[in-house]
């Protein structure tokens, strides 16, 4: 396993979180104090702003989890992948690719999100 796909798999546990303490927990060892986090739905910044996001996705899909939807491909400071959010068993009901830029202490600092797939 590479740094980016460990990068990855953090990123993605964070995500799938679902208990708040432990959420926050990991998300201030992944993520930069400032991070910035974009798609078409949201644009926050901030450790608070983002797992307000994140609890909220879990409010929005309950049940639901996030997993890899093909390689990690980066490169320097970057890194970019595709993922699947998914009740367990079924079918994404989101497909989504990001690009995550890492800072100098290897902590995500940058997310820009894109949607393949979303519901209506």
């Amino acid at each position: 396993m590479s740094d980016f796909d460990a990068v990855v798999d953090r990123y993605l546990a964070v995500w799938n979180q679902a208990e708040p303490a432990a959420r926050r927990k990991a998300l201030d060892e992944l993520f930069a104090d400032g991070v910035r986090y974009v798609d078409p739905i949201a644009a926050v910044e901030g450790r608070d702003a983002l797992d307000a996001l994140i609890g909220a996705v879990h409010q929005q899909f309950p049940g639901h989890a996030f997993t890899p939807g093909g390689p990690v491909d980066g490169h320097h400071d970057q890194v970019r992948f595709t993922w699947n959010l998914a009740a367990d068993g079924g079918e994404p009901v989101v497909v989504g690719f990001d690009v995550a830029e890492l800072d100098a202490d290897g902590r995500i600092s940058r997310v820009l999100g894109f949607l393949d797939r979303a519901p209506g």
